[in-house]
Protein backbone atom coordinates (compact mmCIF):
# COMPACT_ATOMS: atom_id res chain seq x y z
CA UNK A 1 0.00 0.00 0.00
CA UNK A 2 2.82 2.40 0.86
CA UNK A 3 4.53 1.60 -2.42
CA UNK A 4 1.22 2.67 -4.32
CA UNK A 5 0.71 5.95 -2.43
CA UNK A 6 4.23 7.30 -2.67
CA UNK A 7 4.47 6.07 -6.53
CA UNK A 8 0.98 8.32 -6.88
CA UNK A 9 2.25 11.12 -4.71
CA UNK A 10 5.41 11.31 -6.82
CA UNK A 11 3.33 11.41 -10.21
CA UNK A 12 1.44 14.42 -8.90
CA UNK A 13 4.47 16.08 -7.87
CA UNK A 14 5.73 16.17 -11.67
CA UNK A 15 2.90 16.49 -13.36
CA UNK A 16 2.02 20.03 -12.68
CA UNK A 17 5.12 21.86 -14.71
CA UNK A 18 4.36 18.95 -17.38
CA UNK A 19 0.77 19.75 -17.83
CA UNK A 20 1.59 23.50 -17.62
CA UNK A 21 4.00 23.25 -20.88
CA UNK A 22 1.46 20.81 -22.93
CA UNK A 23 -0.90 23.59 -22.36
CA UNK A 24 1.55 26.26 -23.54
CA UNK A 25 2.16 24.15 -26.34
CA UNK A 26 -1.37 23.47 -27.03
CA UNK A 27 -2.67 27.29 -26.95
CA UNK A 28 0.53 28.29 -28.80
CA UNK A 29 2.00 30.49 -26.11
CA UNK A 30 5.73 30.98 -25.35
CA UNK A 31 7.99 28.22 -23.66
CA UNK A 32 11.11 28.10 -22.71
CA UNK A 33 12.08 25.53 -26.08
CA UNK A 34 10.71 27.87 -28.30
CA UNK A 35 13.29 28.99 -30.06
CA UNK A 36 14.60 25.50 -30.97
CA UNK A 37 10.69 24.19 -31.61
CA UNK A 38 10.25 26.97 -33.72
CA UNK A 39 12.44 26.53 -36.15
CA UNK A 40 12.20 22.81 -36.41
CA UNK A 41 8.21 23.48 -36.81
CA UNK A 42 8.63 26.11 -39.62
CA UNK A 43 11.20 23.56 -41.36
CA UNK A 44 8.20 20.95 -41.73
CA UNK A 45 5.84 23.47 -43.06
CA UNK A 46 7.78 24.47 -45.60
CA UNK A 47 9.21 20.86 -46.76
CA UNK A 48 5.59 19.74 -47.10
CA UNK A 49 4.13 23.36 -47.48
CA UNK A 50 1.21 22.98 -44.93
CA UNK A 51 -1.49 25.21 -45.08
CA UNK A 52 -2.07 26.39 -41.30
CA UNK A 53 -5.28 28.19 -42.11
CA UNK A 54 -7.88 27.26 -39.76
CA UNK A 55 -10.40 24.48 -40.65
CA UNK A 56 -14.22 23.75 -39.64
CA UNK A 57 -15.09 20.48 -37.90
CA UNK A 58 -15.92 18.79 -41.38
CA UNK A 59 -12.30 19.57 -43.01
CA UNK A 60 -10.01 18.75 -39.10
CA UNK A 61 -11.57 15.10 -39.02
CA UNK A 62 -11.18 14.81 -43.29
CA UNK A 63 -7.42 15.91 -42.66
CA UNK A 64 -7.26 13.45 -39.79
CA UNK A 65 -8.35 10.93 -41.83
CA UNK A 66 -6.30 11.11 -44.62
CA UNK A 67 -2.91 11.29 -43.03
CA UNK A 68 -3.73 8.43 -40.82
CA UNK A 69 -4.91 6.14 -44.22
CA UNK A 70 -1.98 7.63 -46.01
CA UNK A 71 0.30 5.79 -43.12
CA UNK A 72 -1.53 2.38 -43.56
CA UNK A 73 -1.08 2.24 -46.97
CA UNK A 74 2.92 2.68 -46.44
CA UNK A 75 2.76 0.30 -42.93
CA UNK A 76 0.92 -2.13 -44.72
CA UNK A 77 3.30 -2.54 -47.55
CA UNK A 78 6.53 -2.36 -45.03
CA UNK A 79 5.24 -5.21 -43.32
CA UNK A 80 4.48 -7.57 -46.40
CA UNK A 81 7.80 -6.94 -47.69
CA UNK A 82 9.85 -6.80 -44.35
CA UNK A 83 11.84 -10.12 -45.16
CA UNK A 84 14.14 -7.99 -47.52
CA UNK A 85 17.30 -7.94 -45.92
CA UNK A 86 17.85 -4.15 -45.41
CA UNK A 87 17.82 -4.25 -41.18
CA UNK A 88 17.10 -7.73 -40.62
CA UNK A 89 19.87 -9.28 -39.17
CA UNK A 90 17.34 -12.09 -37.99
CA UNK A 91 16.11 -13.03 -41.33
CA UNK A 92 12.06 -12.47 -40.15
CA UNK A 93 9.71 -13.53 -42.83
CA UNK A 94 7.43 -11.09 -44.49
CA UNK A 95 4.22 -10.73 -42.59
CA UNK A 96 0.72 -12.62 -43.62
CA UNK A 97 -2.33 -10.84 -45.24
CA UNK A 98 -4.83 -10.82 -42.29
CA UNK A 99 -1.97 -10.67 -39.69
CA UNK A 100 -0.37 -7.25 -41.58
CA UNK A 101 -3.92 -6.03 -41.73
CA UNK A 102 -4.72 -6.13 -37.90
CA UNK A 103 -1.00 -5.13 -37.20
CA UNK A 104 -1.85 -2.19 -39.04
CA UNK A 105 -5.07 -0.78 -38.32
CA UNK A 106 -3.69 -2.00 -34.64
CA UNK A 107 -0.82 0.81 -34.44
CA UNK A 108 -2.62 3.29 -36.85
CA UNK A 109 -5.43 3.39 -33.95
CA UNK A 110 -3.22 3.58 -31.13
CA UNK A 111 -4.02 0.15 -30.07
CA UNK A 112 -1.27 -2.01 -30.09
CA UNK A 113 -2.85 -5.25 -30.24
CA UNK A 114 -0.39 -7.87 -31.54
CA UNK A 115 -1.54 -11.49 -32.45
CA UNK A 116 2.17 -12.17 -33.01
CA UNK A 117 5.47 -12.09 -30.99
CA UNK A 118 7.37 -9.06 -31.29
CA UNK A 119 10.97 -10.90 -31.07
CA UNK A 120 9.71 -13.28 -33.97
CA UNK A 121 7.45 -11.06 -36.07
CA UNK A 122 8.89 -8.33 -37.16
CA UNK A 123 11.93 -6.76 -38.68
CA UNK A 124 13.96 -4.18 -37.25
CA UNK A 125 12.97 -1.88 -39.96
CA UNK A 126 9.23 -2.83 -39.43
CA UNK A 127 9.91 -2.09 -35.74
CA UNK A 128 11.19 1.59 -36.68
CA UNK A 129 8.89 2.23 -39.45
CA UNK A 130 5.94 1.03 -38.76
CA UNK A 131 5.64 0.47 -34.72
CA UNK A 132 7.63 3.53 -33.76
CA UNK A 133 6.66 5.78 -36.51
CA UNK A 134 2.61 5.06 -35.72
CA UNK A 135 3.31 5.08 -32.12
CA UNK A 136 4.05 8.83 -32.74
CA UNK A 137 1.88 9.54 -35.40
CA UNK A 138 -1.20 7.90 -33.56
CA UNK A 139 -0.59 9.74 -30.13
CA UNK A 140 -0.29 12.94 -31.99
CA UNK A 141 -3.84 12.38 -33.77
CA UNK A 142 -5.92 11.66 -30.65
CA UNK A 143 -4.09 14.96 -28.71
CA UNK A 144 -5.06 16.72 -32.02
CA UNK A 145 -8.61 15.84 -32.16
CA UNK A 146 -9.07 16.53 -28.47
CA UNK A 147 -7.76 19.88 -28.61
CA UNK A 148 -9.89 20.68 -31.57
CA UNK A 149 -12.77 19.62 -29.46
CA UNK A 150 -12.20 21.01 -26.58
CA UNK A 151 -11.62 24.64 -28.43
CA UNK A 152 -15.01 23.82 -30.11
CA UNK A 153 -16.93 22.96 -26.57
CA UNK A 154 -15.70 26.69 -25.70
CA UNK A 155 -16.57 28.49 -28.63
CA UNK A 156 -13.49 28.90 -30.52
CA UNK A 157 -12.01 28.35 -33.81
CA UNK A 158 -11.20 24.13 -34.38
CA UNK A 159 -7.72 25.20 -35.54
CA UNK A 160 -5.43 23.03 -37.73
CA UNK A 161 -5.03 19.47 -37.78
CA UNK A 162 -1.39 19.56 -39.86
CA UNK A 163 -0.39 22.52 -37.08
CA UNK A 164 -1.74 20.50 -34.16
CA UNK A 165 -0.33 17.03 -34.84
CA UNK A 166 3.07 18.64 -36.04
CA UNK A 167 3.70 20.76 -32.73
CA UNK A 168 2.95 17.93 -30.33
CA UNK A 169 5.38 15.90 -31.80
CA UNK A 170 7.94 18.29 -32.31
CA UNK A 171 7.82 19.86 -28.87
CA UNK A 172 6.88 17.23 -26.33
CA UNK A 173 6.53 13.42 -27.88
CA UNK A 174 9.58 13.40 -29.68
CA UNK A 175 12.35 15.23 -27.21
CA UNK A 176 10.54 13.52 -23.88
CA UNK A 177 11.00 10.12 -25.39
CA UNK A 178 14.60 10.50 -26.30
CA UNK A 179 15.00 11.35 -22.50
CA UNK A 180 12.66 9.14 -21.03
CA UNK A 181 14.85 6.18 -24.40
CA UNK A 182 18.75 7.31 -22.98
CA UNK A 183 17.25 6.73 -19.14
CA UNK A 184 16.27 3.19 -20.69
CA UNK A 185 19.21 2.62 -21.87
CA UNK A 186 21.05 3.98 -18.44
CA UNK A 187 19.29 1.61 -17.10
CA UNK A 188 19.69 -1.63 -19.33
CA UNK A 189 17.33 -1.90 -21.98
CA UNK A 190 19.05 -2.97 -25.61
CA UNK A 191 19.04 -0.14 -27.77
CA UNK A 192 21.36 -1.49 -31.05
CA UNK A 193 20.56 -2.73 -35.01
CA UNK A 194 22.65 -6.43 -33.58
CA UNK A 195 21.25 -9.68 -34.36
CA UNK A 196 19.90 -12.11 -31.15
CA UNK A 197 22.67 -13.38 -29.05
CA UNK A 198 23.10 -17.10 -28.68
CA UNK A 199 23.84 -18.56 -25.85
CA UNK A 200 24.40 -22.06 -23.46
CA UNK A 201 22.13 -21.80 -20.64
CA UNK A 202 23.86 -23.69 -17.68
CA UNK A 203 20.63 -26.63 -18.06
CA UNK A 204 22.73 -26.36 -21.40
CA UNK A 205 19.82 -25.61 -23.42
CA UNK A 206 20.50 -23.26 -25.90
CA UNK A 207 18.53 -19.44 -25.74
CA UNK A 208 18.10 -16.41 -27.62
CA UNK A 209 18.66 -13.09 -26.24
CA UNK A 210 16.56 -10.57 -28.31
CA UNK A 211 18.59 -7.81 -29.66
CA UNK A 212 17.34 -4.64 -31.04
CA UNK A 213 16.19 -0.94 -31.25
CA UNK A 214 14.06 -1.65 -27.87
CA UNK A 215 14.55 1.55 -25.73
CA UNK A 216 13.43 3.74 -28.62
CA UNK A 217 9.97 1.38 -28.92
CA UNK A 218 9.79 1.68 -24.97
CA UNK A 219 9.90 4.97 -24.23
CA UNK A 220 7.12 6.05 -27.24
CA UNK A 221 4.88 3.22 -26.53
CA UNK A 222 4.32 4.46 -22.80
CA UNK A 223 4.73 8.30 -23.58
CA UNK A 224 2.05 7.45 -26.51
CA UNK A 225 -0.17 5.48 -24.62
CA UNK A 226 0.94 2.61 -27.29
CA UNK A 227 1.32 -0.14 -25.16
CA UNK A 228 2.57 -2.66 -28.26
CA UNK A 229 5.77 -4.15 -26.80
CA UNK A 230 9.41 -4.58 -28.51
CA UNK A 231 8.97 -9.16 -26.67
CA UNK A 232 5.98 -10.92 -26.79
CA UNK A 233 6.15 -10.75 -23.24
CA UNK A 234 6.20 -6.95 -22.91
CA UNK A 235 7.05 -4.95 -19.69
CA UNK A 236 6.94 -8.29 -17.94
CA UNK A 237 10.75 -9.07 -19.45
CA UNK A 238 13.92 -7.86 -17.95
CA UNK A 239 14.98 -6.67 -21.42
CA UNK A 240 12.37 -4.00 -22.06
CA UNK A 241 11.88 -3.09 -18.23
CA UNK A 242 14.55 -4.05 -16.11
CA UNK A 243 14.76 -2.44 -12.80
CA UNK A 244 12.11 -0.94 -10.43
CA UNK A 245 13.01 2.01 -11.22
CA UNK A 246 12.07 1.58 -15.21
CA UNK A 247 8.80 0.48 -13.72
CA UNK A 248 8.17 3.43 -12.43
CA UNK A 249 9.27 5.61 -15.51
CA UNK A 250 6.89 3.56 -17.64
CA UNK A 251 4.16 4.53 -15.11
CA UNK A 252 4.29 7.83 -14.94
CA UNK A 253 5.09 7.47 -18.93
CA UNK A 254 1.79 6.75 -18.99
CA UNK A 255 -0.14 8.90 -16.98
CA UNK A 256 1.55 12.01 -18.29
CA UNK A 257 0.22 13.03 -21.47
CA UNK A 258 -4.13 11.96 -20.77
CA UNK A 259 -3.70 13.91 -17.38
CA UNK A 260 -2.24 16.73 -19.28
CA UNK A 261 -4.53 16.88 -21.49
CA UNK A 262 -7.23 17.40 -18.42
CA UNK A 263 -4.60 20.32 -17.74
CA UNK A 264 -5.38 21.78 -21.04
CA UNK A 265 -8.78 21.71 -20.89
CA UNK A 266 -9.16 23.31 -17.58
CA UNK A 267 -7.04 25.89 -18.40
CA UNK A 268 -8.27 26.72 -21.43
CA UNK A 269 -11.89 26.90 -20.05
CA UNK A 270 -10.75 29.48 -17.35
CA UNK A 271 -8.74 31.50 -20.20
CA UNK A 272 -12.50 31.43 -22.12
CA UNK A 273 -13.91 32.85 -18.51
CA UNK A 274 -11.03 35.44 -18.02
CA UNK A 275 -11.56 36.71 -21.80
CA UNK A 276 -15.39 36.44 -21.61
CA UNK A 277 -14.96 39.04 -17.92
CA UNK A 278 -12.85 41.37 -19.96
CA UNK A 279 -14.60 41.97 -23.16
CA UNK A 280 -18.26 42.39 -20.48
CA UNK A 281 -19.29 39.30 -21.54
CA UNK A 282 -22.88 37.59 -20.41
CA UNK A 283 -21.12 34.24 -19.74
CA UNK A 284 -19.64 33.39 -16.76
CA UNK A 285 -17.78 29.87 -15.40
CA UNK A 286 -18.47 30.31 -11.97
CA UNK A 287 -14.46 30.33 -11.80
CA UNK A 288 -15.20 34.08 -9.50
CA UNK A 289 -12.75 32.37 -6.66
CA UNK A 290 -10.11 31.28 -9.24
CA UNK A 291 -6.78 33.25 -8.74
CA UNK A 292 -5.10 34.67 -12.07
CA UNK A 293 -4.62 33.16 -14.98
CA UNK A 294 -1.00 32.41 -14.91
CA UNK A 295 -1.22 31.03 -11.53
CA UNK A 296 -4.36 28.85 -11.93
CA UNK A 297 -2.62 24.96 -12.98
CA UNK A 298 -5.73 23.02 -13.56
CA UNK A 299 -9.23 25.58 -13.27
CA UNK A 300 -12.08 24.35 -11.72
CA UNK A 301 -13.50 22.53 -15.07
CA UNK A 302 -10.45 20.61 -15.29
CA UNK A 303 -10.37 19.66 -11.47
CA UNK A 304 -14.00 18.16 -12.01
CA UNK A 305 -13.35 15.90 -14.73
CA UNK A 306 -9.71 14.83 -12.59
CA UNK A 307 -11.47 14.38 -9.74
CA UNK A 308 -14.31 12.00 -11.13
CA UNK A 309 -12.17 10.08 -13.18
CA UNK A 310 -9.71 9.55 -9.72
CA UNK A 311 -12.53 8.24 -8.38
CA UNK A 312 -12.99 5.38 -10.81
CA UNK A 313 -9.38 4.95 -10.79
CA UNK A 314 -9.31 4.52 -6.75
CA UNK A 315 -11.96 2.27 -6.65
CA UNK A 316 -10.74 0.02 -9.45
CA UNK A 317 -6.58 -0.05 -7.85
CA UNK A 318 -8.55 -0.53 -4.63
CA UNK A 319 -10.38 -3.64 -5.82
CA UNK A 320 -7.43 -4.91 -7.78
CA UNK A 321 -4.95 -4.75 -5.38
CA UNK A 322 -7.09 -6.50 -2.41
CA UNK A 323 -7.93 -8.97 -4.79
CA UNK A 324 -4.18 -9.87 -5.92
CA UNK A 325 -3.05 -9.48 -2.43
CA UNK A 326 -5.99 -12.51 -1.01
CA UNK A 327 -3.84 -14.89 -3.43
CA UNK A 328 -5.11 -18.16 -4.85
CA UNK A 329 -7.48 -19.95 -2.25
CA UNK A 330 -6.32 -22.89 -3.50
CA UNK A 331 -3.04 -22.27 -1.47
CA UNK A 332 -4.86 -21.28 1.29
CA UNK A 333 -6.95 -24.94 1.21
CA UNK A 334 -3.49 -26.70 0.86
CA UNK A 335 -2.68 -25.61 4.29
CA UNK A 336 -0.34 -22.59 3.45
CA UNK A 337 -1.37 -20.16 5.66
CA UNK A 338 1.52 -17.55 4.83
CA UNK A 339 1.42 -16.70 1.30
CA UNK A 340 2.70 -13.52 -0.88
CA UNK A 341 -0.36 -13.30 -2.44
CA UNK A 342 -1.66 -14.50 -5.84
CA UNK A 343 2.08 -14.04 -7.24
CA UNK A 344 0.96 -16.50 -10.36
CA UNK A 345 2.04 -14.73 -13.94
CA UNK A 346 3.66 -12.14 -11.75
CA UNK A 347 7.32 -10.97 -11.93
CA UNK A 348 9.03 -11.49 -8.00
CA UNK A 349 10.99 -8.14 -8.59
CA UNK A 350 7.85 -6.22 -8.86
CA UNK A 351 5.45 -8.03 -6.25
CA UNK A 352 1.44 -7.53 -5.92
CA UNK A 353 1.29 -4.09 -5.25
CA UNK A 354 3.33 -2.55 -8.44
CA UNK A 355 2.05 -5.46 -10.44
CA UNK A 356 -1.46 -4.57 -9.51
CA UNK A 357 -0.66 -0.72 -10.15
CA UNK A 358 0.57 -1.34 -13.29
CA UNK A 359 -2.27 -3.32 -14.04
CA UNK A 360 -4.60 -0.71 -13.39
CA UNK A 361 -2.82 2.07 -14.51
CA UNK A 362 -1.97 0.24 -18.04
CA UNK A 363 -6.10 -0.80 -18.55
CA UNK A 364 -7.41 2.85 -16.89
CA UNK A 365 -4.72 4.89 -19.70
CA UNK A 366 -5.46 2.76 -22.07
CA UNK A 367 -1.51 1.71 -22.66
CA UNK A 368 -1.94 -1.78 -23.37
CA UNK A 369 1.69 -2.59 -22.10
CA UNK A 370 1.72 -5.22 -19.59
CA UNK A 371 4.44 -6.36 -16.24
CA UNK A 372 2.40 -9.47 -15.45
CA UNK A 373 0.40 -11.89 -17.23
CA UNK A 374 -3.37 -10.39 -17.19
CA UNK A 375 -4.70 -13.90 -17.58
CA UNK A 376 -3.64 -15.33 -13.97
CA UNK A 377 -5.53 -12.76 -12.42
CA UNK A 378 -8.09 -13.51 -10.16
CA UNK A 379 -11.73 -12.89 -11.29
CA UNK A 380 -11.75 -9.42 -9.23
CA UNK A 381 -8.11 -8.43 -10.04
CA UNK A 382 -8.74 -9.55 -13.91
CA UNK A 383 -12.31 -7.58 -13.53
CA UNK A 384 -11.22 -4.29 -13.15
CA UNK A 385 -9.06 -4.22 -16.15
CA UNK A 386 -11.87 -5.26 -18.04
CA UNK A 387 -14.53 -2.77 -16.77
CA UNK A 388 -11.88 0.00 -16.99
CA UNK A 389 -12.06 -1.26 -20.66
CA UNK A 390 -15.17 -1.08 -20.69
CA UNK A 391 -15.82 2.08 -18.95
CA UNK A 392 -13.24 3.47 -21.43
CA UNK A 393 -12.92 6.90 -19.66
CA UNK A 394 -10.58 6.27 -16.79
CA UNK A 395 -8.16 8.97 -17.66
CA UNK A 396 -8.03 6.68 -21.19
CA UNK A 397 -5.89 7.10 -24.41
CA UNK A 398 -3.85 10.06 -25.34
CA UNK A 399 -6.80 12.81 -25.96
CA UNK A 400 -9.52 10.06 -26.44
CA UNK A 401 -9.90 9.60 -22.53
CA UNK A 402 -11.07 13.18 -21.93
CA UNK A 403 -13.14 13.35 -24.97
CA UNK A 404 -14.94 10.48 -23.86
CA UNK A 405 -15.88 12.11 -20.36
CA UNK A 406 -16.86 15.26 -22.21
CA UNK A 407 -19.51 13.20 -23.63
CA UNK A 408 -20.41 11.63 -20.46
CA UNK A 409 -20.32 15.34 -19.00
CA UNK A 410 -23.42 16.50 -21.58
CA UNK A 411 -25.43 13.21 -20.84
CA UNK A 412 -25.09 14.23 -17.07
CA UNK A 413 -26.08 17.72 -17.75
CA UNK A 414 -29.26 16.59 -19.75
CA UNK A 415 -30.22 13.94 -17.12
CA UNK A 416 -29.72 16.60 -14.26
CA UNK A 417 -31.53 19.50 -16.88
CA UNK A 418 -34.41 17.27 -16.92
CA UNK A 419 -34.68 16.88 -13.06
CA UNK A 420 -34.71 20.31 -12.73
CA UNK A 421 -36.63 21.71 -15.39
CA UNK A 422 -34.35 23.51 -17.03
CA UNK A 423 -32.44 23.30 -20.76
CA UNK A 424 -28.70 21.28 -20.50
CA UNK A 425 -26.06 23.84 -20.46
CA UNK A 426 -22.39 22.99 -20.71
CA UNK A 427 -19.51 25.49 -20.95
CA UNK A 428 -22.03 28.19 -21.51
CA UNK A 429 -23.78 26.58 -24.61
CA UNK A 430 -27.44 25.37 -24.79
CA UNK A 431 -27.45 21.52 -25.57
CA UNK A 432 -30.12 20.85 -27.51
CA UNK A 433 -31.45 17.93 -29.54
CA UNK A 434 -28.84 17.46 -32.15
CA UNK A 435 -26.01 17.35 -29.39
CA UNK A 436 -27.79 14.81 -27.38
CA UNK A 437 -28.51 12.44 -30.29
CA UNK A 438 -24.80 12.53 -31.41
CA UNK A 439 -23.60 11.92 -28.16
CA UNK A 440 -25.67 8.54 -27.37
CA UNK A 441 -24.89 7.41 -30.69
CA UNK A 442 -21.22 8.04 -29.61
CA UNK A 443 -21.69 5.92 -26.26
CA UNK A 444 -23.74 3.29 -27.87
CA UNK A 445 -20.85 2.36 -30.08
CA UNK A 446 -18.62 1.42 -27.59
CA UNK A 447 -20.42 -1.49 -25.75
CA UNK A 448 -22.09 -2.43 -29.36
CA UNK A 449 -19.14 -3.40 -31.07
CA UNK A 450 -18.03 -5.27 -27.61
CA UNK A 451 -20.46 -7.27 -26.84
CA UNK A 452 -22.05 -7.46 -30.69
CA UNK A 453 -18.21 -9.25 -31.78
CA UNK A 454 -18.21 -11.28 -28.54
CA UNK A 455 -21.55 -12.84 -29.57
CA UNK A 456 -20.59 -13.38 -32.87
CA UNK A 457 -17.38 -15.30 -31.43
CA UNK A 458 -18.95 -17.40 -29.34
CA UNK A 459 -21.44 -17.91 -31.81
CA UNK A 460 -19.78 -19.31 -35.40
CA UNK A 461 -16.58 -22.76 -35.44
CA UNK A 462 -13.98 -19.82 -36.20
CA UNK A 463 -14.37 -18.27 -33.26
CA UNK A 464 -14.98 -20.70 -30.89
CA UNK A 465 -11.63 -22.77 -32.04
CA UNK A 466 -10.00 -19.50 -30.67
CA UNK A 467 -11.19 -20.25 -27.13
CA UNK A 468 -8.84 -22.42 -25.62
CA UNK A 469 -10.65 -22.42 -21.91
CA UNK A 470 -14.15 -24.24 -22.43
CA UNK A 471 -15.49 -22.43 -19.23
CA UNK A 472 -16.32 -18.82 -17.67
CA UNK A 473 -12.50 -17.76 -18.03
CA UNK A 474 -13.03 -18.40 -21.69
CA UNK A 475 -15.68 -15.71 -21.92
CA UNK A 476 -13.84 -13.53 -20.28
CA UNK A 477 -11.16 -14.07 -22.84
CA UNK A 478 -13.28 -13.53 -25.31
CA UNK A 479 -14.80 -10.31 -23.72
CA UNK A 480 -11.22 -8.97 -22.96
CA UNK A 481 -10.36 -9.16 -26.36
CA UNK A 482 -13.04 -6.79 -27.87
CA UNK A 483 -12.87 -4.82 -25.00
CA UNK A 484 -8.87 -4.14 -25.54
CA UNK A 485 -9.66 -3.67 -29.42
CA UNK A 486 -12.62 -1.38 -28.74
CA UNK A 487 -11.05 0.46 -26.22
CA UNK A 488 -7.63 0.92 -28.60
CA UNK A 489 -5.97 -0.53 -25.41
CA UNK A 490 -4.19 -3.56 -27.01
CA UNK A 491 -3.61 -5.79 -23.28
CA UNK A 492 -4.91 -8.88 -23.43
CA UNK A 493 -5.86 -12.65 -21.37
CA UNK A 494 -3.34 -14.56 -24.09
CA UNK A 495 -5.36 -17.57 -23.69
CA UNK A 496 -7.09 -17.02 -27.33
CA UNK A 497 -5.28 -18.50 -30.43
CA UNK A 498 -5.70 -15.37 -32.07
CA UNK A 499 -4.07 -15.05 -35.09
CA UNK A 500 -6.28 -16.59 -37.41
CA UNK A 501 -8.26 -14.98 -40.15
CA UNK A 502 -11.34 -14.78 -37.90
CA UNK A 503 -9.64 -12.86 -35.01
CA UNK A 504 -7.24 -11.23 -37.31
CA UNK A 505 -10.01 -9.15 -39.11
CA UNK A 506 -12.73 -8.81 -36.81
CA UNK A 507 -10.32 -7.19 -34.33
CA UNK A 508 -9.25 -5.02 -36.77
CA UNK A 509 -12.90 -4.03 -37.75
CA UNK A 510 -13.39 -3.20 -33.98
CA UNK A 511 -10.32 -1.79 -33.79
CA UNK A 512 -10.96 0.83 -36.49
CA UNK A 513 -14.57 1.29 -36.16
CA UNK A 514 -14.13 2.91 -32.49
CA UNK A 515 -11.27 5.00 -33.26
CA UNK A 516 -12.48 6.65 -35.80
CA UNK A 517 -16.41 6.82 -35.22
CA UNK A 518 -16.70 8.17 -31.96
CA UNK A 519 -13.92 10.91 -33.29
CA UNK A 520 -15.40 12.17 -35.85
CA UNK A 521 -18.78 12.31 -33.60
CA UNK A 522 -17.37 14.42 -31.15
CA UNK A 523 -15.68 16.66 -33.75
CA UNK A 524 -18.97 17.14 -34.94
CA UNK A 525 -20.83 17.94 -31.05
CA UNK A 526 -17.49 20.03 -30.86
CA UNK A 527 -18.53 21.90 -34.42
CA UNK A 528 -22.30 22.21 -33.11
CA UNK A 529 -21.72 23.98 -30.23
CA UNK A 530 -18.88 26.27 -31.54
CA UNK A 531 -21.64 28.03 -33.45
CA UNK A 532 -23.87 28.40 -30.44
CA UNK A 533 -23.98 31.98 -29.27
CA UNK A 534 -22.72 31.96 -25.34
CA UNK A 535 -25.82 32.25 -22.71
CA UNK A 536 -26.35 33.63 -19.64
CA UNK A 537 -25.62 31.85 -16.52
CA UNK A 538 -28.42 32.07 -13.70
CA UNK A 539 -29.20 30.89 -10.18
CA UNK A 540 -30.60 27.56 -12.22
CA UNK A 541 -27.77 26.66 -14.16
CA UNK A 542 -26.08 23.40 -13.21
CA UNK A 543 -22.76 24.31 -11.64
CA UNK A 544 -20.40 21.34 -13.70
CA UNK A 545 -17.06 22.73 -11.93
CA UNK A 546 -18.13 21.34 -8.57
CA UNK A 547 -17.33 17.99 -6.08
CA UNK A 548 -20.64 17.65 -6.95
CA UNK A 549 -21.07 17.50 -10.89
CA UNK A 550 -17.82 14.87 -10.34
CA UNK A 551 -19.80 12.63 -8.24
CA UNK A 552 -22.60 13.01 -10.56
CA UNK A 553 -20.06 11.96 -13.50
CA UNK A 554 -18.77 8.97 -11.86
CA UNK A 555 -22.89 8.11 -10.99
CA UNK A 556 -23.28 8.31 -15.02
CA UNK A 557 -20.66 6.37 -15.82
CA UNK A 558 -21.04 3.59 -14.01
CA UNK A 559 -24.90 3.21 -14.46
CA UNK A 560 -24.40 2.95 -17.88
CA UNK A 561 -21.41 0.54 -17.94
CA UNK A 562 -23.94 -1.34 -15.67
CA UNK A 563 -27.02 -1.12 -17.81
CA UNK A 564 -24.70 -2.30 -21.19
CA UNK A 565 -22.30 -4.85 -19.27
CA UNK A 566 -23.32 -6.21 -16.57
CA UNK A 567 -25.22 -9.38 -18.19
CA UNK A 568 -21.76 -10.52 -19.93
CA UNK A 569 -19.33 -9.81 -17.13
CA UNK A 570 -21.96 -11.83 -14.96
CA UNK A 571 -21.54 -15.13 -17.19
CA UNK A 572 -17.39 -14.23 -17.32
CA UNK A 573 -15.98 -13.27 -14.27
CA UNK A 574 -18.30 -12.78 -11.88
CA UNK A 575 -19.23 -16.56 -12.41
CA UNK A 576 -15.81 -17.74 -12.45
CA UNK A 577 -15.63 -16.17 -9.19
CA UNK A 578 -18.40 -17.38 -7.63
CA UNK A 579 -16.74 -20.80 -8.92
CA UNK A 580 -13.56 -20.48 -6.85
Amino acid sequence: MVQIVCTLLLFMVIIFPIGNYVYHVSVGKRTFADPVFDKMDNFVFRIIKIDTSTMTWKKYAMSLLLVNLCLVFIGYLILRIQSIGFLNPNGISGMEESLSFNTIISFMTNTNLQHYAGESGLSYLSQMLVVIMMMFTSAATGFSACIAMIRGLLGKKMGNFYVDFIRIINRFLLPLSMIIGLFLVWQGVPQNLNSNIELTTIEGKIQEIACGPMAALESIKHLGTNGGGFLGANSATPLENPTIITNIIELFSMMILPVSCIFVFGRMAYDKYEESKANNSVYTLSNKNCNKSNKVWMGKEGKTIFVAMSILFVIGLGVCFWSESQGNHAVAQAGITETLGNMEGKEVRFGVAQSALFTTVTTSFTTGAVNNMHDTLTPLGGLVPLMHMMLNVVFGGTGVGLMNMLIYAIIAVFICGLMIGRTPEYLGKKIEGKEMKLAALCIIIHPLLILGFSALAVSIPEGVNGITNPGFHGLSQVLYEFASSAANNGSGFEGLVDNSLFWNMSCGIVMFLARYLPIIIQLGIAGSLMNKIDINESTGTLKTNTLTFSIILVIVVYIFAALTFLPAIALGPVAELLTL
